[in-house]
């Protein structure tokens, strides 16, 4: 029995000396990895706890509380009804889910401002019988940012982008929806962009 136990004995002193060694000889590297996950860890922590604004969509802090949209009137040749309501709306819609800004319709800390300008079909390529096969809609949207707070973030700036759709379908319904959709959320997202993320 005595002899059965010696051996147990001697390979637990062995174990202990080996988990000596290795903190003896790692010591230096696991308190390494500590600083440098506390170097990585702490700015990020600093901005959740500052009083700017932030978000994790990209908007760099900024000193403002409020954001104004005025509506959007649509100055297009073409007049397409509702059109300035939507984008209004949509504008608002992006800045309220990318940052923690409060809309407020009245003495904004931001200010959103400007007019539709261009609403346009216009055919890409045609067929041989001269009939367009493929139109593009592209809508024009002229933008003026200003930051109450600091006035240097203030511009006036044009926006525009296009959807195009097959020559052969009328472009009202659905197919009007998802054309809004797709130009609507380039352009805002690109004015969000240009006002609040500075890339």
């Amino acid at each position: 029995m005595t002899w059965a136990i010696i051996p147990l004995w001697n390979i637990t002193i062995n174990n202990l000396l080996l988990q000596f060694k290795i903190k003896k000889y790692f010591s230096p590297l696991i308190r390494s990895m500590k600083l440098i996950r506390f170097i990585v860890l702490c700015p990020f922590f600093l901005c959740l706890t500052g009083c700017s604004v932030y978000n994790f969509t990209g908007a760099k802090p900024i000193d403002a509380k409020t954001f104004q949209v005025n509506y959007f009137q649509n100055n297009a040749e073409l007049i397409e009804p509702g059109l300035d309501r939507n984008f209004t709306l949509k504008l608002q819609e992006i800045i309220q889910n990318q940052t923690n800004l409060n809309l407020t319709g009245s003495n904004g800390d931001l200010l959103y401002e400007g007019e539709i300008t261009e609403y346009r079909i216009t055919p890409m390529t045609a067929t041989a019988d001269q009939k367009a096969a493929q139109n593009r809609l592209t809508i024009s949207v002229n933008v003026r940012f200003s930051n109450k707070n600091k006035e240097t973030d203030n511009f006036e700036k044009r926006f525009s982008f296009y959807y195009d759709y097959d020559g052969s379908t009328q472009l009202i319904g659905s197919k009007l929806t998802e054309a809004l959709d797709v130009i609507f959320e380039r352009i805002t997202q690109d004015i969000f962009n240009e006002s609040l993320a500075k890339w």
